[in-house]
C-alpha cells in the first residue's frame, strides 16, 4: 500500500497532533525532484523551454500543508479510515516495522475486515523483494498471484491467505546499520483484537505486570526533557537500514522519565499496538509527550520496539485541540505505533517518557514540564496469541536492482554537534547517492541532500531547520543541476517558513525562484 489509512496521523507531515519535521524535509525533496530538468534525449530541443516553464510553476507545498494543523477536511479526503466502506475490492496492505506506515497494514485489516490481507515484515520504505533488513519476501510473486486472481480470476489460492501475516523481530540489538534482523515469520487466520498483557508502576517505580489491588495515591514525578531529548529516532521514514533507523536509546533515556521490570522469566511475544493510559498536569498551555517502549539487554543496551507521540491539546481528538488549563490535572489514553516483538528471557521492558523528541517533532512554544501522576500510569501491551509460524517464501533474484555505471561512490553521515559553550545543539544529515550512469540511456544523475536541524535545549523558540537538495544530471557536453533549500523557524505565535530554487545550465545560473518569506499562525502546536 503506497498510502496510510490516516493520512493525518501516519503520513509524512503531524503525528497526533506534533509538527513533524519530516514535513519540511519532504517539501524540500520535492522542491528538488520537482526541479530536474526534462531529458533532452527523451522530448528534444524543447527540454529547456520545458524545464524552466517546470521551474516556474512549481509549488512550495508546505505553505499548504502548514495550514492545515488540525486533522480537517483536507486531511480526510485522503483518509479511507472515514469510510472503510467505500473500498469494495479486495486488499493486499504490506508495509515494515522500519516503515511510516507500520500502522496501515493491521488497520486495514481492522477496518476492512476479510476484504483485505496484512504482510508486515521487517523492512524500512522499500519494497519488500530488496528492501533491508532481510530477511525479504518475493513480493513479485505475491502481487502477480493476486493480481491474477482478482484481475483475471485465477483460481490460484491467494484468496486463503491468513488474514495477517508478520515478522516478530526477536530482541534485536541496535547498531549503526541493520542488514539483517532476527526473528520469525507468524500467521494469524483471522486477525482479531489482541488480549493485552497489562503492566501499572509499583509504588518504588518499578513497571509491574497486572493491575495494582487498590487505587494508590497520587504521586506526582515532575517530568521536563531537555528539548534535544531524541536524537536517537532516526528518521520517521526511513529509507536505509542505517542510522535513519532508531539506534541505541540510553542517551534519550538520560533524557527521560523511564520505567522497568525486572528481567523477565521468559520470552514474551506481541503483535500490534502498545497503549498508554496515565494522568498529568501541565504547567503551561502546550505541551508535547512522547512514549517509548524499549527492549533493554542484559548489558544495558537499549532498542526501540514502538513509541508515540501527542500534542496534549489533541488529548481529545486531532480535530478540535484544546489548550491545556496549567495544574488541572488531564487524562491521556496514547495509543502507540504497532509493533511485532520478542523480549527475550533476562531483557528488561522499559516505558520511557519525555516531553521532548527532537529533531522528529518540533517543540511547541512552552517549555514548563509536566507533573506525572506515576501512580494512575498502565501500559498494555498486545499478545501474540494463537498462531502459526510460517515461512515466506524470498525472491527468486537476492539482488534484483539494475546495475549502474559509477562516477563517483555514495556518501551518507549523520551527527549530533553539541556546542557546549554557545549551548546549542544541531543534528546534522547529510545524503549524497553518488554519481552514476544508467547503462541503457547513458544519463548520468547525483542528488545531495544537506539538512541541519539546531535547537537550544532550554529554549524551545530557538528552533530552526534548513534542508538543501541539489540534484544533478548530466550527458557527455550537457550537465545541469538544480538546488533547492526550504527554511523553518518559529516564534511563540508562529512558524516562519521560506525557499529558494536555483537552477544551473553548464555552471551558469539560468533560474532562480524565491518563495518569500511565509508567517503562518501556530494552531495550538
Amino acid at each position: 500500500s503506497p498510502r496510510p489509512v490516516d493520512r493525518y496521523n501516519d503520513d509524512i507531515h503531524y503525528k497526533n497532533g506534533c509538527h513533524l519535521s519530516a514535513q519540511l524535509s519532504w517539501a524540500a525533496t520535492m522542491l528538488g525532484y520537482q526541479s530536474r530538468s526534462p531529458d533532452p534525449a527523451l522530448v528534444g530541443e524543447r527540454w529547456k523551454e520545458m524545464w524552466l516553464e517546470r521551474l516556474a510553476g512549481e509549488p512550495f507545498f508546505m505553505e499548504e500543508w502548514l495550514s492545515h494543523q488540525r486533522r480537517d477536511d483536507f486531511w480526510r479526503h485522503g483518509s479511507i479510515s472515514e469510510d472503510f466502506s467505500s473500498i469494495e475490492i479486495p486488499t493486499l496492505v504490506i508495509a515494515g516495522w522500519a516503515d511510516g506506515y507500520r500502522n496501515t497494514p493491521l488497520m486495514a485489516v481492522e477496518g476492512l475486515g476479510g476484504k483485505a490481507k496484512a504482510l508486515i515484515g521487517p523492512w524500512v520504505h522499500k519494497y519488500p523483494h530488496f528492501a533491508w533488513p532481510k530477511p525479504r519476501v518475493d513480493f513479485h510473486g505475491e502481487a502477480i498471484a493476486w493480481w491474477n486472481k482478482w484481475l483475471r480470476g485465477e483460481d490460484n489460492g491467494i484468496d486463503n491467505l491468513p488474514q495477517a501475516r508478520a515478522y516478530i523481530l526477536d530482541a534485536v540489538s541496535p547498531a549503526p546499520r541493520r542488514d539483517s534482523d532476527p526473528g520469525f515469520w507468524v500467521a494469524k487466520e483471522v486477525w482479531s483484537p489482541p488480549q493485552m498483557q497489562c503492566f501499572y508502576v509499583e509504588q518504588f517505580g518499578r513497571l509491574t505486570e497486572g493491575m495494582p489491588i487498590q487505587q494508590a495515591p497520587e504521586h506526582p514525578a515532575y517530568l521536563r526533557s531537555p528539548l534535544d531529548t531524541g536524537t536517537a529516532s532516526g528518521e520517521y521514514f526511513t529509507l536505509k537500514p542505517d542510522a535513519e533507523m532508531a539506534v541505541d536509546q540510553r542517551c534519550d533515556d538520560a533524557g527521560s522519565l523511564t520505567f522497568d521490570t525486572m528481567p523477565l522469566a521468559g520470552d514474551h511475544d506481541y503483535l500490534g499496538r502498545p497503549v498508554v493510559t496515565l494522568g498529568l498536569r501541565s504547567r503551561a498551555a502546550s505541551g508535547n509527550l512522547c512514549m517509548r517502549l524499549i527492549d533493554v539487554h542484559p548489558d544495558g543496551t537499549a532498542t526501540r520496539v514502538a513509541f508515540g507521540v501527542i500534542n496534549l491539546a489533541h488529548r481529545e481528538g486531532n480535530a478540535d485541540p484544546k489548550p491545556l488549563a496549567p495544574d488541572e490535572k488531564v487524562s491521556i489514553r496514547l495509543v502507540l505505533d504497532a509493533c511485532g516483538y520478542r523480549f527475550r528471557k533476562g531483557h528488561r521492558i522499559r516505558l520511557s517518557l519525555s516531553t521532548s523528541y527532537w529533531p522528529m517533532i518540533l517543540p511547541p512554544p512552552d517549555d514548563e514540564g509536566i507533573e506525572i501522576d506515576t501512580a494512575s500510569l498502565g501500559l498494555a501491551l498486545p499478545m501474540l496469541g494463537e498462531h502459526q509460524r510460517v515461512d515466506l517464501k524470498e525472491p527468486a533474484n537476492p539482488d534484483p536492482l539494475p546495475k549502474y555505471i559509477e562516477h563517483v561512490g555514495a556518501a551518507t553521515k549523520r551527527q549530533v554537534v553539541r556546542d557546549l559553550s554557545g549551548n546549542r545543539t544541531e543534528y546534522h544529515v547529510h545524503e549524497d547517492t553518488g554519481l552514476y550512469e544508467h547503462p541503457q540511456t547513458g544519463l548520468s544523475t547525483r542528488q545531495l541532500r544537506e539538512e541541519i536541524w539546531s535547537i537550544s535545549p532550554d529554549d524551545p523558540l530557538s528552533m530552526k531547520g534548513i534542508s538543501t537538495w541539489t540534484c544533478d544530471m548530466r550527458r557527455p557536453g550537457w550537465f545541469v543541476r538544480s538546488v533547492a533549500t526550504a527554511r523553518i523557524a518559529c516564534t511563540r505565535t508562529e512558524w516562519i517558513i521560506s525557499a529558494v530554487v536555483t537552477a544551473l545550465e553548464d555552471d551558469v545560473q539560468v533560474f532562480e525562484k524565491i518563495f518569500a518569506e511565509k508567517r503562518i499562525a501556530r494552531d495550538l502546536m
